[in-house]
């Protein structure tokens, strides 16, 4: 759910103006969804061992802290590219992945909502 409202306030953030103070307080709720998303993937486990979507989420946590950092000493082009880049790459890329029939969520979409 919360990958879900990242999605759709990324889209909305990605689409208006940039740098005003409602820029600033959707910048900060679509950080916490991310921080959340990233950081609740390492609650998930098959067999009780992390695979290389756990290297992704790192990879977001980072990312997310590099961008903010960007964004608050004035970097925005930076800050700019990093938030476009986790928005295209850990929603919409990873989650395509994550909806894949052999994948936990997609399995369960394929097999109990679709069916």
């Amino acid at each position: 759910m919360a990958a879900g409202l990242a999605l759709a306030l990324g889209a909305v953030i990605l689409s208006r103006r940039k740098g005003d103070l409602r820029h600033r307080w959707m910048g900060r709720a679509w950080f916490a969804l991310m921080t959340f998303v990233a950081a609740g993937s390492f609650g998930i486990r098959v067999s009780g061992h992390f695979s290389w979507i756990h290297g992704l989420s790192t990879f977001t946590l980072v990312m997310l802290a590099l961008g903010l950092y960007m964004a608050r000493t004035g970097r925005i082009e930076r800050h700019k590219r990093i938030v476009q880049g986790l928005y295209f790459g850990a929603l919409i890329i990873a989650g395509l992945f994550t909806l894949l029939p052999n994948r936990l969520l997609g399995h369960w979409l394929w097999t109990h909502l679709l069916a």
